[in-house]
């Protein structure tokens, strides 16, 4: 993308190449392309900048085909040719014809680089290509305090060559709006060492408006043409992003399923709408609107992780969603404004809540509410008719008596995030009135069982419930929920005064009670679902359901009549059920997801799957027992395992070689066979390898020919003192390697040591789980 300092960077390669005494190179030239592209034109500048004034003007009147001319001199002499900004594929087949190149765009030796904006034109160029990346923050903040501290003693700055904590988050909000793109953060940099105190609010209008950023006008030039360019499809997705905070992480099935209710992306003969939206986000990440922070590796970028908006991209973003009325947040302190109308509202973190502004607002033709922060119940009415969808992910405050009003006023949403609302602990027996409805995400909130009234949602295709269940001494991992006791008793402290007395709440909680009575661990992680689920025929996602309740065999039976089921999530799995397991797996034919959590002494539980779904990418077992069942090898079409275990044999690391497609292996456990991890040859699709390891792990080793495609590994450490790696230098394609959680010293020197002379740190932190250091491979 523009602005990121490609040509700041081919320029000091190319100029340490002319004042080089030994160089290898005899003529060389720079040519700026100019737009509309014609290659006589360029072709005169190239020649120009190829004889570098020694043509004499009556010479250059003799000139009839400069075009040839071009193509005689790089075949007579060996020139280094430098094309800057070249914008179409189109624009190089003209070139490379023209100049009559080989494959290889090399002719006597000749070299010729080429700068474009886009991934697209530069893979089309040549088969080698590099992708220059934004600065991270750290860097950026570097880039920042050295531009505006102006060393030189003639220039004044206004900027303190010791910033204080204040001064530094000061400048740390603005960088995160600048995208790390260096073009952006030296013009603002200039600006604070001029003495400017740059509103963050006001922020793209002042790049975009002010003469003093005037060195920004052909970067914005580019963004509108940039953003103009993009498929009529896309453009909705685009400006739907300016919904998010800046520097928010967003979940991608979040923002795809989003999407797909709001009528975004649709289904079609060839693929679902949730396919769809699943291949915007990543040609999103391909043109750089948004990315993976800490990764530039596409194929994790594929496995749908954690991405963000483009910080300078956003800003643009949002000061013409402004302008359309497409989107408006409530941030700090708002005045009443006509201006508060659109589509879609936000509610920042940081909004003081003033009830008068809210009611100000037009909120007839509103189509989505995104809170972030607190939740209040004014955020609602009963003029909301068109609101489609209702994102709570993270909201506090949020009750069940806040959701029996949410089900009673908009009627007609089909998204509904709940994730991580903690006081949420049931479902009112009203939600099977929302009847459009087709994502329910109550992930990580108090709830554990599914009311009668939800088998009424024929359109409900999504639902996403329960907790990750961590291994026995590993609870650091992951987030624990609420006992139903402690839901109920949660939810009675701290809801707020409404129509329900407390009889029907008690009615409410006994379910609970006596689930708690007859298996004292009911939820096991998952939720109950009701009878008569297997009449919910457009279900294509369920998880986590618990099936180690007393209902747990019938519910297994009604699941096999969802024939449309593509993804699935069971936990409590117990040795009485697993004859019905195996059975409803087997009838699964669509399936593509399955992640399965077993109890304790389970060894074989699986075994009696006789025909896996062919159709499964992902495989993940959690607290699987024993040898790993044979059926695994004839998954072919399975992309991603990850395997839990208590101890993990030779074996099980062994296994996945017999997995053509398989790029993406997760490891984790408390015991290793010898101690060690051994990666024999083959692997060969493999891009991304993680491990998850206590103490017990004393090796990884690599031996040579193994994994010739992988790009990124991942160590996560759990009071790990000694670990040895061997064979890193193997990895040909690696290119980012990550050590988290809490280990010693010596493990990261380790690791250091082996990666070797050609990696560099580009990422220190501490984590709630310890530290946490990055590498990337450096170029050669």
């Amino acid at each position: 993308m523009a602005g990121v300092g490609k040509s700041y960077l081919v320029r000091y390669v190319y100029y340490k190449q002319i004042v080089t005494p030994y160089t290898s190179y005899q003529k060389f030239g720079w040519v700026d392309v100019s737009h509309p592209f014609n290659i006589r034109d360029f072709s005169w500048r190239l020649l120009l900048d190829l004889h570098s004034g020694s043509l004499q003007h009556g010479t250059m009147l003799r000139i009839r085909d400069p075009i040839q001319q071009c193509r005689q001199l790089i075949k007579k002499d060996t020139c280094l040719i430098v094309i800057d900004g070249l914008q179409t594929k189109e624009e190089w087949d003209s070139i490379k014809a023209a100049l009559q190149l080989d494959e290889n765009n090399v002719k006597n030796g000749s070299l010729i680089i080429v700068i474009a904006n886009e991934k697209s034109v530069a893979s089309h160029c040549a088969k080698h290509w590099w992708s220059v990346e934004g600065l991270e923050i750290d860097d950026a903040l570097h880039l920042f305090n050295k531009t505006a501290t102006r060393t030189n003693w003639w220039e004044v700055s206004f900027w303190p060559n010791d910033p204080s904590p204040s001064d530094i988050e000061r400048a740390t909000c603005v960088l995160h709006k600048c995208g790390g793109l260096p073009k952006v953060i030296v013009a603002v940099a200039n600006a604070f060492a001029d003495g400017w105190r740059i509103d963050v609010d006001s922020f793209m209008q002042l790049l975009m408006n002010n003469q003093a950023f005037g060195s920004l006008r052909d970067l914005f030039s580019w963004v509108d043409s940039y953003l103009r360019s993009f498929p009529d499809s896309l453009k909705p997705c685009i400006f739907y992003l300016s919904i998010f905070p800046v520097n928010h992480k967003i979940r991608r099935m979040r923002l795809v399923r989003r999407w797909v209710a709001e009528g975004y992306c649709m289904d079609t003969k060839e693929e679902t709408a949730e396919e769809k939206g699943e291949q915007s986000c990543l040609e999103l990440c391909r043109r750089n609107i948004v990315h993976v922070p800490g990764s530039t590796s596409m194929s994790y970028m594929m496995r749908m992780p954690p991405c963000q908006v483009n910080g300078f991209f956003r800003e643009y973003i949002v000061s013409r969603s402004m302008e359309e009325n497409l989107v408006f947040a409530l941030e700090g302190h708002c005045s009443v404004n006509k201006q508060h109308t659109g589509r879609h509202l936000a509610i920042g973190s940081t909004w003081d809540r003033d009830m008068s502004v809210y009611r100000g607002i037009d909120v007839s033709r509103l189509r989505s509410l995104t809170v972030f922060g607190k939740w209040d119940p004014f955020f609602i009415t009963d003029k909301m008719r068109l609101v489609r969808v209702l994102d709570l992910e993270d909201a506090s405050s949020v009750t069940d008596c806040d959701l029996k009003l949410i089900v009673k006023l908009l009627p007609h949403i089909k998204f509904l995030s709940l994730r991580r609302c903690k006081e949420i602990s049931h479902l009112p027996d009203s939600f099977g009135s929302l009847k459009q409805l087709q994502t329910l995400d109550i992930r990580h909130t108090s709830v554990v069982k599914l009311p009668q009234s939800i088998i009424k949602l024929q359109k409900l295709q999504h639902i996403c419930a329960g907790t990750a269940v961590p291994m026995d001494g590993d609870s650091s991992t992951v987030e624990s929920i609420p006992s139903p006791l402690e839901a109920a008793s949660a939810s009675a402290s701290m809801n707020r005064p409404c129509d329900a007395t407390l009889v029907s709440q008690l009615k409410s909680w006994k379910p609970w009670t006596r689930c708690s009575q007859e298996l004292p661990t009911c939820h096991n992680g998952g939720i109950e679902l009701p009878r008569g689920i297997g009449k919910m025929m457009a279900l294509t996602k369920i998880t986590v359901v618990d099936v180690g309740i007393a209902c747990g065999r019938p519910i297994l039976e009604e699941l096999k009549n969802l024939i449309q089921l593509r993804k699935l999530g069971l936990s409590g799995i117990k040795r009485e059920i697993c004859e019905a397991l195996c059975s409803a797996i087997s009838a699964f034919i669509h399936l593509e997801s399955l992640s399965l959590w077993l109890e304790k002494s389970q060894t074989g539980c699986l075994d009696a799957i006789s025909s896996p779904p062919e159709k499964l990418k992902i495989l993940k077992l959690y607290g699987y027992t024993g040898k790993l069942p044979a059926w695994i090898h004839m998954l072919s079409n399975l992309s991603k395992l990850k395997i839990q275990k208590d101890m993990i044999m030779q074996d099980d690391v062994d296994l996945p070689n017999s997995l053509p497609n398989l790029n993406t292996l997760n490891l984790s456990s408390k015991e290793f066979q010898h101690g060690q991890f051994r990666f024999h040859p083959h692997f060969q699709q493999l891009q991304v390898l993680e491990i998850n390891c206590n103490n017990r792990l004393q090796a990884v080793k690599f031996q040579p020919g193994v994994m010739p495609r992988i790009e990124v590994l991942r160590i996560f450490c759990h009071d790990v003192s000694s670990l040895r790696f061997s064979g890193l230098q193997q990895l040909i394609n690696l290119r980012d390697v990550t050590l988290s959680g809490s280990y010693d010293e010596r493990v990261k020197q380790s690791l250091e040591l082996e990666l070797g002379e050609y990696w560099q740190p580009c990422s220190t932190s501490s984590t709630s789980h310890g530290a946490l250091v990055r590498w990337r491979r450096a170029s050669q």
